[in-house]
């Protein structure tokens, strides 16, 4: 019984070594700003939208 308690043990240390290892060992200053808003693009004329053909009919 004492076998299993401690092999239960070193499974949830493992678990919460690999949670903290994946969560705390990437970026030295932290986490990274938020990114700046991209700036607007350049105002362009309306591009004309044209209306597709219709579909040519399936002759069997």
């Amino acid at each position: 019984m004492g076998l299993i308690l401690l092999e239960a043990l070193l499974a949830l240390v493992l678990l919460v070594a690999i949670v903290w290892w994946t969560m705390f060992s990437g970026r030295k200053g932290g986490e990274l700003p938020p990114p700046q808003a991209p700036a607007p693009p350049p105002s362009a004329p309306p591009v004309p939208v044209t209306k597709a053909p219709p579909p040519a009919p399936i002759n069997d």
